[in-house]
């Protein structure tokens, strides 16, 4: 494995007595649109003023999130807001990052993240393209209907019925770089509806969308509710640190969505979940059995459930189960570990629409990899993720740099 020493703007520690020869484990854990704070340009986006966790804690003074407080959450908030912090904050070495991508997706988010930044946005529509629609519905040989902008829930509740009388899938967009397609599992069957989505991949790369996504749901008009077999279909990813780790041998274990938003590319193994539980719960269980790997994560509740539905107290409800299951993982990290835990983007429940916001996000860095704990300030980039992961496991590709701290 090629030696790759750290630079100044990674979180990382490395060259201390064996480290260089020993196994090592690490976990990227993406609290899935946990913002900490508008970003310097979101004004462009509408944005200007959101702040997922500031607002989340105005609003619910009774939420108590004491293990992300002993690490520092309090003095993130503060330092992205622009004030100064003490040095260290917490527990924890600390930083807050603003992205360099434009938008504020999920796709761009992990993909910088992983040292991948986009030169330009993925492409957005009000409606696709007509000739478009008409490609994928002789390939795939079916007919859409819908095709506009909506909520998952509210359209489903809209066209449901007629998608049920006449079995022509749902197809619809967000603020987002997204292709989505509803059906209803029993009039098109989840294999199925995964195929019409791959064709429609395959005519969506040329127009620049981040994701098709298959949106199944069950139920009868009037009481419809989407299912948890859900399945994105990314635009394929530029190189990644991921890849640099899969050359050198050092498994990627991705958890939830992450094999999805890569498309695969750079990831050993995938570990589908349902919910931030199933996923916590995978998170423990390959932190037990591997000694050398990267494990990946992705907990979307967050935003799938709350966020987008603008719901306050269960986005509350869901940080306060997250700050105690992290409780109880920290006694799981040992010498030599590397944790770091952040978002790819906010979504503000108190903000207006339901679309994501564009925020700064929280950097979290545990492990003897992390010590002492340090206040790593404002990040231009998420690229400073990869640089650190990069710089832990020896290995070129960490993307380029972001600028000094």
């Amino acid at each position: 494995m090629r030696r790759v020493a750290a630079d100044d703007n990674t979180i990382c520690c490395l060259g201390r007595d064996a480290r260089f020869w020993q196994m090592k484990r690490a976990l990227l854990l993406i609290l899935d649109s946990v913002g900490c704070g508008h970003a310097p340009d979101a004004a462009a986006y509408g944005d200007a003023g959101s702040n997922t966790l500031g607002h989340i804690l105005e609003q619910c003074p009774d939420l108590r999130l004491p293990t992300l407080d002993a690490l520092g959450l309090r003095e993130i908030l503060r330092g992205a807001a622009g004030a100064a912090i003490e040095n260290p904050p917490g527990a924890a070495s600390v930083a807050w990052m603003r992205e360099r991508a434009a938008g504020k997706d999920t796709t761009s988010g992990h993909w910088e993240i992983a040292g991948a930044v986009l030169d330009e946005p993925f492409a957005t529509f009000e409606h696709f393209p007509a000739d478009v629609v008409a490609a994928i519905e002789a390939e795939a040989k079916t007919r859409f209907i819908g095709n506009k902008p909506a909520s998952g829930t509210a359209i489903i509740a809209e066209l449901g019925d007629e998608h049920m009388k006449t079995g022509a899938p749902i197809l619809y967009t967000s603020a987002d770089s997204v292709m989505q397609i509803a059906a209803h599992e029993e009039v098109v069957p989840v294999e199925e509806l995964y195929r019409i989505c791959r064709v429609a991949r395959g005519h969506c790369d040329r127009l620049r969308i981040g994701r098709v996504i298959a949106r199944p749901f069950i139920g009868r008009p009037g009481h419809f509710t989407r299912t948890a077999n859900r399945h994105d279909f990314s635009y394929p990813p530029p190189r990644t640190v991921l890849n640099a780790l899969d050359e050198a041998g050092i498994p990627v274990a991705g958890v939830g969505k992450i094999r999805d938003i890569f498309d695969g590319s750079g990831i050993a193994e995938s570990h589908p979940t349902k919910s931030n539980a199933e996923g916590m719960a995978a998170i423990e269980q390959l932190w037990a059995e591997r000694r050398e790997a990267l494990i990946f994560a992705n907990l979307v509740d967050f935003d799938q459930l709350y966020g987008h539905r603008r719901d306050v107290r269960g986005y509350a409800a869901a940080l306060a189960e997250f700050d105690a299951w992290l409780a109880g993982f920290l006694p799981m990290i040992e010498a030599g570990d590397l944790v770091l835990i952040t978002a790819d983007h906010g979504n503000d429940p108190t903000w207006q629409g339901t679309d994501h916001t564009r925020e700064q996000v929280p950097l979290w860095a545990l492990g003897s990899a992390a010590q002492p704990p340090e206040n790593f300030g404002l990040q231009d980039g998420f690229g400073f993720v990869a640089r650190t992961i990069a710089a832990y496991f020896e290995v070129s590709g960490g993307g380029a740099k972001a600028g000094a701290r």
